[in-house]
């Protein structure tokens, strides 16, 4: 059995649009997400791949070319012996408005087959108890949502893939998405969360891949990511000045407003410089980049929005030639599976 629930070899997707136009989607795309649980963050900009990829992943849409495998099987062509094992919400999944949730649930269970007892379990672990009688046309974005994830659940999935799963949601939508990933996570299913939101998506990701105008720029546990630099923010008097002394001593400093950030591990080494010049501190802290830090310098040099070199942007692209292939993912139909 692989030891990864998602890989992908030289990934690739191409629009054609009837002007005989081609924009590149996805870039040759290396995607690797361990076994094991665990949150394995998919990120970039709207706009980078992230739905495409997905999209792909799941047998909706036809790779142009390269690999793909979920569970070592290759897919599209063994998608229909894992399609089980995977719950997915790519798109606002269609529930009957008038009735409750968990009778919405009830239905979806009876249909794929699956023991009443889950729907139970499904709405215990996205926190929904207590309301799963409301209906479900009552139900806040944030509800709808875990409701959403609920209906994957009743499959037993050991992958769940989520594709932007707090947009619209205020911050308390956000916060209990949030937590239901989290305790997925750990309760061992692996999750791939999809996401332009980077600072909220590093609260619950173990690993992540960042990726930009459709290919990969990094893929690695979140703190091989953040990398080991330690970086310490001094509040000066006279930043320019502090700067020059703490550069003299040998230290990467550069001026950050009305203060000096400073690499180094040693905070008492910028006390002691800066004491010996006359120049006293009065805030010291120390900041270790974000992913969004991480990403900015990554993407530093990609022309995001404007598609990968050399291939212009084309109007919206016609679909390509030949059916999809027949996969009828077990969930509710507009996009839970």
């Amino acid at each position: 059995m692989s030891d990864l629930v998602i890989e992908t070899r030289g990934l690739r997707k191409e629009f054609r649009s009837l002007r005989g136009g081609v924009r590149v989607a996805v870039q040759d795309l290396d995607l690797a997400v361990p076994a094991g649980g665990g949150v394995h963050g998919f990120l970039g900009p709207n706009g980078s791949g992230k739905t495409t990829t997905i999209r792909m992943l799941l047998g909706l849409s036809r790779p142009s070319g390269g690999t793909m495998r979920l569970f070592g099987e290759a897919v599209p062509e063994r998608l229909p012996h894992v399609i089980g094992r995977v719950g997915a919400v790519v798109e606002s999944p269609k529930f009957s408005p008038n009735f409750s949730g968990r009778l919405n649930l009830e239905l979806l269970a009876d249909a794929i087959g699956a023991p009443r007892s889950r729907v139970d379990q499904a709405i215990e672990t996205v926190q929904l108890t207590g309301r799963d009688k409301d209906r479900y046309k009552s139900y806040s974005l944030g509800m709808k949502q875990r409701i959403a994830i609920a209906a994957t659940l009743l499959k037993d999935p050991a992958l769940l893939i989520l594709d932007e799963p707090t947009n619209g949601l205020d911050p308390a939508g956000i916060r209990e998405i949030r937590e239901t990933i989290r305790g997925l996570g750990q309760a061992g299913v692996t999750v791939l969360l999809s996401s332009h939101i980077l600072a909220e998506v590093q609260q619950v990701c173990t690993s992540a891949t960042i990726i930009g105008n459709g290919r990969m720029l990094a893929s690695g546990r979140v703190d091989d990511l953040l990398g080991t630099t330690t970086v310490h923010r001094a509040v000066v008097p006279d930043p320019a000045r502090a700067a020059e002394v703490l550069g003299r001593a040998g230290l990467a400093a550069s001026v950050d407003g009305d203060g000096v950030r400073v690499e180094t591990e040693d905070a008492a080494q910028v006390t002691r410089v800066l004491g010996e010049a006359g120049i006293w501190l009065s805030a010291l802290a120390n900041e270790r980049p974000d992913l969004e830090t991480v990403f900015l310098e990554l993407t530093r040099s990609e022309q995001l929005g404007g598609g990968p070199a050399g291939v212009p942007p084309t109007a919206p692209p016609a679909p390509p030639p030949g059916p999809a292939p027949a996969v009828r993912p077990d969930g509710p139909a507009g996009g839970a599976a």
